[in-house]
């Protein structure tokens, strides 16, 4: 299954240095904008802007209307029971710092009557996995500070793949929340939900699923995941940036405490206290990025138009060109599995590193070629560190990635490799 809609993304008509055909191989790390996406921003602000759930003009209740229809059109596109079960953050790193800071908030007794199942201490557990991004691991590793929980992990073997086995003595009778990725940004691995989901559901621990790198690219539905709360980013889907969306059941949301406060939340206010509003108006302090919402939304229509099976099945084309190119390499190692036939399903993630060779330097290889890869550590350093290394190249592919892109990419790794091999050999 190939997709052609390149035409429809102005930026990759630009070239790179030196004149040289872009190739955009860092979807992973943000991407690219349909026309759609930007003309649906740019009308908003010309037809329609002002400030939501707050007038009672003609501009406010259009603006307002606009920010809750894309509300609608999100919850539509996950699979969720209403729309009120759809919180717009900034991003989703907000996202999981809100489920994480209302257990903080519930703990300290602060934000109202504290919900049990909210509430951790010292003898509870947190549990996370190895492969976590940042954003999935350090909110949980400050929770544990804050409470005096106690913080643990699923480990991952050799090539990636969780350890299952490990899921009855980790998550136990203690743990309170499990927190996991849906795909890894490092390994493309997707997870194999049901069986965590399985075991926190047998010991009443609550699941939270980042699903940055799941969202854009496979059909994700949040009812047949049978999770209790998950994160995803805008612009990784083809969105703006500065907007991001927590999902979470809709009676969790309601007995969540905020953590951030201010305007629009509120029921009652007296210099005493203060009275909140039910999800999702509780999580939206403040004034909101509606332009973005709605731009969102317009990317969510897109990827709709697509159909999320037929853009799964194109990544799943390009996915086997790249790891399998790299995995054929000498001197060149892949992280993570090559294909489905390991035993995990793979996106079109491929974090690679050049023996001997920074990725850094790689990198600036890829670049002269005109090719946009991510370096470094991926926000992930601990499961580098399971693979001993210090950061690796990764190279992301969307909707609008060719067979071509990857090719290009696939000969310019080479060329990297040679090049530094052959100085290493003087």
């Amino acid at each position: 299954m190939t997709l052609d809609v390149r035409h429809d993304f102005p930026l990759l008509e630009r070239t790179a240095r030196a004149g040289k055909p872009l190739v955009y191989l860092d979807s992973a790390a943000t991407s690219q904008k349909p026309r759609a996406v930007l003309e649906a921003e740019q009308a908003f602000y010309a037809r329609h802007n002002a400030a939501v759930s707050r007038g009672a003009h003609v501009l406010a209740e259009e603006a307002t209307a606009a920010f809750e229809e894309a509300r609608a059109t999100f919850a539509r596109f996950i699979g969720a029971s209403s729309a009120r079960e759809v919180v717009w953050t900034q991003n989703a790193t907000a996202a999981l710092n809100l489920v994480a800071g209302g257990m903080a908030s519930a703990s300290a007794g602060v934000g109202g009557p504290a919900d049990p199942r909210f509430v951790l201490g010292p003898g509870d557990r947190i549990v996370v996995t190895e492969t976590e991004h940042h954003a999935n691991l350090i909110p949980w590793q400050q929770l544990a500070q804050r409470t005096g929980a106690e913080f643990a992990w699923i480990p991952v073997d050799d090539l990636g793949r969780m350890d299952t086995h490990a899921l009855d003595e980790v998550i136990n009778a203690q743990t309170k929340v499990v927190a996991f990725t849906h795909v890894s940004n490092v390994t493309g691995i997707v997870t194999d939900v049901a069986p965590l989901v399985q075991r926190a559901r047998a010991v009443g621990a609550l699941t939270v699923v980042d699903g940055c790198q799941s969202v854009p690219h496979l059909p994700v539905n949040v009812q047949e995941l049978g999770v209790d709360f998950l994160a995803s980013s805008g612009h990784k889907m083809l969105g703006p940036t500065g907007i991001g969306a927590l999902w979470g059941r809709a009676e969790l949301l309601d007995a969540l405490p905020p953590s951030v406060f201010g305007g629009s939340t509120i029921t009652k206010v007296t210099m005493e206290k203060t009275e909140w509003l039910p999800a999702p108006q509780r999580f939206e302090a403040g004034s909101q990025p509606v332009a973005q919402v709605v731009a969102l939304a317009a990317a969510v229509e897109y990827l709709q138009n697509l159909g999320m099976e037929a853009v799964a099945a194109h990544e799943a084309d390009l996915a086997l060109q790249m790891r399998s190119g790299l995995a054929e390499m000498d001197k060149v190692r892949l992280i993570g599995p090559v294909g489905n036939s390991e035993g995990s399903d793979v996106v079109a993630i491929a974090a690679f590193a050049v023996e001997g060779v920074h990725s850094h330097d790689v990198g600036q290889v890829l670049d002269d070629d005109g090719i946009c890869v991510r370096v470094g550590h991926h926000c992930n350093q601990p499961l580098h560190a399971k693979f001993g290394l210090p950061g690796s190249t990764r190279a992301s592919a969307h909707v609008y990635t060719t067979h071509e892109d990857v090719e290009a990419f696939l000969n310019s790794v080479e060329r990297a490799r040679d090049f530094f091999h052959a100085r290493s050999a003087v």
